[in-house]
């Protein structure tokens, strides 16, 4: 027979458990975070970028400011089709990417300056345009800290310890693929795949 939690831990792992089922959902982000760790880009750049994106979020929410955000829908409608036309358009790029399996290649050499400002472009936007960050990071986790009363931060670190728990587990979990993905036709099935959650993704902001 286990022994119940003290309170405190208790609090921390529901708000884990909470945040984690949100943030493991597949999504433009996580198709993201997963090819760069399968092509061993910037990993750490893009996995502490997205973190610590979702902390400010999960923070400003359990402070309350989801309830902020709720009252002004005009904002919310103006970043959900700001992220319907950047994840269409990472869509666009995918299908382009799978359609030339041949230039999909492992690249082992260092990254240039250039790709790494891409790539942290592309993070941020994947991170700020997306509208579903905030619903789910903001508005949906403060307000479920904020039941929790005295203990609303308890319940905000543990969700936030599930986003660069899972955000780790992803960009280097990924690495095991990479002997699978030295074959261009991977990196055409895995784009192709990509290119169809973005459009799903992308279609769906712009009729809900």
């Amino acid at each position: 027979m286990s022994l119940p939690l003290p309170a405190p831990t208790a609090t921390v792992a529901v708000g884990f458990v909470t945040g984690l089922s949100l943030i493991i959902a597949i999504g433009a982000q996580n198709a993201f975070v997963l090819r760069q760790g399968i092509r061993r880009e910037h990993v750490l750049v893009v996995i502490l970028l997205c973190s610590a994106a979702d902390a400010l979020l999960i923070t400003a929410g359990v402070a309350g400011l989801g309830a902020v955000v709720t009252a002004h829908p005009a904002a919310v409608e103006i970043t959900r089709y700001a992220g319907a036309a950047f994840v269409l358009g990472y869509a666009v790029l995918a299908t382009r990417r799978a359609l030339r399996p041949n230039v999909l290649t492992v690249d082992d050499a260092p990254p240039v300056a250039a790709r790494r400002r891409a790539a942290i472009m592309a993070c941020l936007g994947f991170t700020v345009l997306n509208p579903h960050v905030y619903l789910d990071t903001m508005i949906l986790l403060g307000s479920l800290a904020n039941q929790h009363g005295s203990g609303r931060w308890l319940y905000g670190i543990g969700a936030t310890l599930a986003s660069f728990v899972w955000f780790f587990a992803l960009g280097y979990g990924a690495r095991t693929l990479r002997r699978f993905f030295a074959r261009p036709r991977s990196w055409q099935i895995l784009d192709a795949l990509i290119a169809a959650v973005m459009f799903v993704i992308g279609v769906t902001l712009l009729t809900r």
